[in-house]
């Protein structure tokens, strides 16, 4: 089965600067617009996922960033209101673990006041390992985040405990979900990284779960972010295996994109019992529609989840750059952009340096 997709928007070529600078949407080389702002507001996480943050690599004595070095919430909200003068209609917080980040919902509440250019609310959302939901759940959904991505592997508890690498037990993040849910901060999706010969035997259990429990599973195809993770082809399990796996119990018709750039290709329940969704950056990969921009902790803006170069904004922020200038540079830098990791990948572009997804969220 092939998935039916919304035919794309109409390629537009980029503004000229003096139209960027005003504050009109931006397109990169490619005619892709920077709709999605991913921003990074710790690179510390409580967990140890085997795919992320390996404890023998992150291990006690592994020195992440100082306070000094890390944007403030003032520098996040300032960045945050220049992208969406530039066209972004989506800010997703993310980590390390977002919510390890003090006062939390003070940000939120910050960025839950920018408005679109015509005064549209914007979708704010964000991606945690749902440790701290029980706890934060409730104060993040009064400060204005409208919804929450989990990210969970496995609902069996040896394999769950043995991925996320510091022995926490499933049941908790399964009762902060249902906390995210008591808040209002939905429709819950949970995110499955599945690897070859780890969890893959776990996509038919999280399936029926997600599907009695109305919440959107996406499942993840293992990706070569980083180097401290191992990344090997052998690994993947790839996106069509996983939805045949589904639809010989649940049968499955594709539904459309909701919006040109969708990461996940969706699937729903021929009875209508929900829907799964799956990203498939290693097999079929979407770099042609990716609208997706991306903040790292200390201030760096990466325009590919798989580059190894950023751009210091951090030091523009801090040298006194004005609002104007700061409106430009960013848009000069979307204009510039060509990234197409995932179509270009081979043995060769996967040795690349490539900066890790600790560093600046997923």
């Amino acid at each position: 089965m092939d998935p039916v997709l919304v035919p794309l928007e109409s390629r537009r070529p980029p503004r000229p600067a003096a139209a960027a600078a005003a504050g009109a949407p931006v397109f990169d080389r490619l005619g892709r617009p920077a709709r999605d702002l991913r921003i990074s507001v710790t690179d510390r996480c409580n967990f140890r996922c085997t795919y992320c943050m390996p404890k023998e690599i992150f291990g006690p004595d592994f020195a992440f960033l100082p306070r000094s070095e890390i944007l403030t919430f003032e520098e996040i909200r300032r960045l945050a209101a220049t992208f969406v003068a530039l066209g972004v209609e989506k800010l997703r917080i993310t980590g390390g673990e977002p919510l390890v980040r003090r006062d939390l919902p003070v940000l939120i509440a910050m960025l839950a006041e920018l408005r679109t250019p015509d005064d549209g609310p914007l979708d704010l959302t964000l991606t945690t390992n749902g440790s701290a939901l029980r706890h934060l759940a409730r104060a993040l959904a009064q400060a204005g985040l409208g919804r929450v991505t989990v990210s969970l592997d496995s609902l069996d508890d040896d394999v769950f405990r043995a991925m996320n690498g510091v022995d926490y037990p499933v049941a908790r993040v399964l009762d902060g979900i249902e906390a995210a849910r008591e808040a209002g901060l939905a429709p819950v999706k949970i995110n499955m990284v599945v690897k070859r010969g780890v969890n893959e035997q776990s996509v038919l259990p999280m399936a029926r779960w997600a599907r009695e429990a109305k919440l959107i599973l996406r499942c993840i195809e293992y990706m070569d972010v980083g180097h401290t993770n191992g990344w090997r082809l052998d690994d993947v399990v790839p996106a069509d295996e996983v939805v045949a796996a589904i639809d010989a119990e649940m049968p499955l018709e594709p539904v459309r994109a909701d919006y040109p750039g969708e990461v996940a290709t969706r699937w729903r329940y021929r009875d209508g019992g929900g829907e799964v969704g799956v990203i498939s950056s290693v097999t079929r990969p979407f770099c042609g529609d990716c609208t997706r921009a991306r903040i790292s902790a200390e201030g760096k803006l990466y325009t590919c989840l798989f580059t190894g170069d950023g751009h210091d904004l951090r030091a523009r922020l801090r040298d006194g750059t004005s609002d104007a200038d700061l409106l430009a540079l960013l848009a000069g830098i979307w204009r510039l952009r060509d990234d197409r990791y995932s179509e270009l990948r081979t043995e060769a572009t996967t040795a690349l340096p490539r900066v890790e997804m600790y560093a600046m969220g997923g």
